[in-house]
């Protein structure tokens, strides 16, 4: 069982140096939550944008019918 501690500890123990700024190999806590945040809007916007290509498409070819008046 120790053996499978060792490297969880070590990583734990990585991590918090990270915190405070004693390494640089890896990304603090802040880091890694703002960079999850960053890719979740990331990856929210590129659907509104597909969702907005979408529409365009739609609103062009509405543009592109031609129209008929009403007869009277």
């Amino acid at each position: 069982m120790a053996t499978t501690v060792r490297p969880t500890t070590r990583g734990w123990v990585r991590q918090a140096e990270a915190d405070r700024g004693e390494r640089d190999d890896r990304l603090t806590i802040a880091e890694q939550d703002e960079l999850k945040q960053l890719r979740e809007e990331v990856a929210e916007l590129r659907r509104a944008n597909e969702i907005l290509k979408a529409a365009s498409v739609v609103f062009a070819q509405e543009l592109d019918r031609p129209r008929t008046r009403p007869h009277r």
